[in-house]
């Protein structure tokens, strides 16, 4: 396994992104990098200034009530609320705020909002905030839990982000897989690099990674 490396946003070249070349096994692909979001979603100043890009997307006709946190981007999501509020975007809460609010993830996968929760989702113009987005089914399932709930999806935000659209709803990311030389992702049913007997480096999801 390589050592880890940085790559820099182009539209904001403080934001950087560490980039662990090798083979990694994620719930729903293989891929060829691990992409370690710690401090992008820990650390205040890197959060403020990947809120700041991801906000530019939407103008003053977007209608936002809550933003659904993914893979604990609850940091980034609180300095966006604030930046599309200030940038004019329109929220329809009685008090004119948006929510944020994270889903609770059962054995199986399946996002569940406790009753107390579901006030935020339903009726509600939702944006979503990933961390990473690699072949969308992930985001899939959270399109459908959100719809179940009644929610209305108006936008989906991630810090990186394989592709450009899931279910013809367009992705607006900091990085790309463009972004990085290289990257791949596989089914785990039909991966190369296990083909050809490349060891697995670590475990990945939205917490992080576990080296095997």
């Amino acid at each position: 396994m390589e050592a880890m490396h940085k790559i820099y946003s182009d539209r904001d070249e403080q934001i950087h992104l560490k980039i662990l070349p090798g083979h990694f096994v994620t719930t729903q692909s293989h891929v060829t990098h691990y992409l370690d979001m710690t401090t992008n979603k820990s650390r205040c100043s890197e959060a403020q200034r990947i809120a700041d890009v991801l906000a530019s997307a939407y103008g003053s006709s977007t209608l936002i009530d809550s933003i659904v946190c993914l893979d604990s981007t609850e940091v980034i999501g609180s300095f966006l609320s604030e930046k599309l509020t200030r940038s004019g975007v329109i929220s329809m809460n009685a008090h004119h705020t948006m929510y944020i609010v994270s889903p609770e993830i059962i054995q199986n996968g399946q996002l569940v909002f406790r009753d107390n929760n579901q006030f935020m989702i339903r009726d509600k113009n939702i944006l979503i905030l990933a961390g990473s987005i690699t072949t969308g089914n992930t985001l899939t399932n959270t399109i459908n839990s959100l719809l179940y709930y009644g929610g209305h999806i108006t936008g989906v935000a991630a810090i990186f982000s394989a592709v450009s659209k899931v279910a013809d709803m367009p992705i607006h990311s900091v990085f790309s897989g463009k972004d990085i030389p290289g990257y791949m992702t596989y089914s785990s049913h039909n991966c190369p690099l296990c083909k050809k007997g490349v060891k697995v480096d670590g475990i990945v999801s939205g917490f992080g990674y576990s080296k095997i």
